[in-house]
């Protein structure tokens, strides 16, 4: 990996895992730049969801798309960057790993992937709980189980995991310790 480039770890998860408060809260203790997914989806796709209809592939790639290339803008510019985004499918973390313009697919070269993957992983009473509580979100709770059910994992992609059923700087403290120990470049103290 070429030294002045940047590094992305993405929070990744089902509505309700804590992506955005998680994503927050690592990119301050990070003194990185953090993108909530959520506000690059275009209007067509919120009012899809608050109407409970689920999202498909043809409404997510160009999604997808955008918050690659605002990914690469960072990683070109060395930058450290956090973006909250469900990911839930393989074939949707691979368009997020072409923001690194070194990643080659067909290679799978995950690990010298400038793109880093973290799954907050949460109990689906847990998620559904906090999903009732939060009612101004355009995702309603109807369509967890939709997003469950999307949630892909291979194991080949090293995608790092922790429980975000804790509280929210438990978590925090979690992820924290696994950057340091399965991301050496990085640490919490991380400067972009």
């Amino acid at each position: 990996m070429a030294s002045n480039k940047g590094i992305a770890i993405v929070i990744m998860g089902v509505s309700g895992a804590g992506k955005s408060t998680i994503g927050a809260m690592l990119a301050q203790v990070m003194n990185a730049h953090f993108l909530d997914a959520d506000g690059y989806h275009p209007q067509s796709n919120k009012d899809k969801m608050k109407a409970g209809i689920p999202l498909t592939d043809e409404d997510r790639f160009p999604w997808l798309e955008t918050l690659r290339d605002a990914l690469r803008v960072s990683l070109v510019n060395g930058e450290t960057v956090i973006l909250g985004c469900s990911a839930l499918q393989k074939h949707y973390r691979q368009i997020l790993r072409c923001a690194d313009p070194d990643y080659v697919p067909a290679a799978a070269s995950y690990a010298s992937c400038a793109v880093n993957f973290l799954l907050l992983s949460v109990d689906a009473e847990v998620l559904a709980a906090r999903l009732e509580k939060r009612a101004a979100h355009f995702m309603p709770a109807k369509l967890l189980q939709s997003q469950l059910d999307l949630l892909q994992i291979d194991e080949s992609e090293r995608i790092l995991k922790v429980d975000a059923s804790l509280h929210p700087h438990q978590t925090l403290k979690a992820i924290q310790a696994l950057i340091c120990s399965n991301l050496p470049h990085l640490s919490p103290n991380h400067q972009s």
